[in-house]
């Protein structure tokens, strides 16, 4: 996430030279105004130009236990978990790794008395919103504390959720810890990133991290066809099963005329996006597959960056338990066990 001092500046879709222009800015701009300190602050402008400095990497992380267990709601299509923030008030929280800063809801802003420090733009689906920018409030998951730097509100976000939804997850969180997310049972765990080690039998998934969101390889497979090999963002705010840009639709001819299709369209930030729905075959991650997959092939624009292929919602990754490991590059998914006869 890219913020410009007193400024407004895009959180998706930013590049990371812009991230280390920032944070060079706010060193510069600090040590100024200590002369005593200037000769420090030449090591953490060299590491800032070396690492990219994203925003969304600078979290505290606080004292708490190694691992945590967390009730996991799946409503309307969302992972929503519970958290208390700033020590009383309990939230229902979304978790969403397309977005690259945490949100709350407008009236929790307020009822919290945050201070509100800047603005900036928020990118989504069909175009762009302004939000607000706080600083920071702690949320805490059953004693596992995750304290965002900066938080977002966006009116229009507050308008298409429940009462009982009052903020989304951003990247942040998903580098504060690794989760592992069971849908059937219904659970999530939230581990210190380094105590943890996995033990399963997963299939493991190289991740990269590109404007905060999550990228793996995948392959969409038609009969008779070679692979058609793919760069998908992972989404966890996405209700749906696979969401394909209108470039990687007419480059690969996947909306045939005599394929079977409905009207559709996607909502989120910056308005709605028109799209056909249909299916695939199947899609191929890594040595698991998906059959039949539905859909939203968009008819213009894309739901990613350019040169991504689409993202890969909810309704994909149900299908399994899920480890989201940041720290390590990865993502674990395991197959359930068919259900007995």
């Amino acid at each position: 996430m890219v913020e410009r001092l007193n400024g407004i500046q895009k959180v998706r879709g930013s590049s990371p030279l812009g991230s280390t222009i920032y944070f060079c800015a706010a060193l510069f701009s600090k040590f100024q105004k200590n002369p005593v300190s200037r000769l420090a602050w030449w090591p953490a402008l060299l590491w800032a130009a070396l690492s990219g400095a994203a925003e969304t990497n600078t979290v505290t992380p606080a004292a708490g236990p190694s691992s945590v267990t967390l009730p996991l709601e799946l409503k309307r299509g969302h992972f929503v978990v519970p958290a208390q923030v700033s020590g009383s008030n309990s939230v229902w929280l979304m978790l969403d790794s397309g977005f690259s800063i945490t949100m709350i809801d407008p009236k929790l802003a307020q009822m919290l008395s945050l201070k509100q420090i800047g603005h900036t733009t928020i990118t989504g689906i069909a175009g762009e919103e302004q939000a607000d920018v706080f600083e920071g409030v702690p949320f805490d998951f059953a004693g596992a504390t995750y304290l965002p730097h900066r938080v977002a509100a966006l009116p229009s976000e507050a308008k298409k959720r429940s009462r009982r939804l009052e903020g989304i997850l951003g990247s942040g969180f998903f580098r504060r810890f690794v989760l592992e997310i069971d849908p059937r049972t219904k659970t999530i765990k939230l581990h210190d990133p380094k105590t943890y080690n996995y033990a399963g039998s997963g299939e493991v998934l190289p991740l990269r991290l590109r404007n905060s969101a999550p990228v793996v390889e995948a392959a969409i497979i038609i009969p008779g066809r070679p692979p058609i090999q793919g760069r998908f963002e992972i989404d966890t705010g996405c209700d749906g099963g696979l969401c394909l840009g209108h470039d990687f639709v007419e480059a690969n001819h996947l909306l045939e005329p005599e394929g079977e299709v409905r009207k559709g369209g996607r909502t989120g930030v910056g308005g709605d996006a028109q799209t056909r729905i249909g299916s695939v075959p199947q899609l191929q991650l890594g040595r698991l597959t998906v059959n039949n997959p539905e859909v939203n092939f968009f008819l213009q624009g894309s739901p990613v960056d350019r040169g991504h292929a689409g993202h890969i919602g909810v309704e994909v990754l149900r299908q399994f338990r899920i480890v989201f490991d940041y720290a390590r590059q990865r993502m674990l998914l395991e197959s359930y066990a068919p259900p007995k006869p």
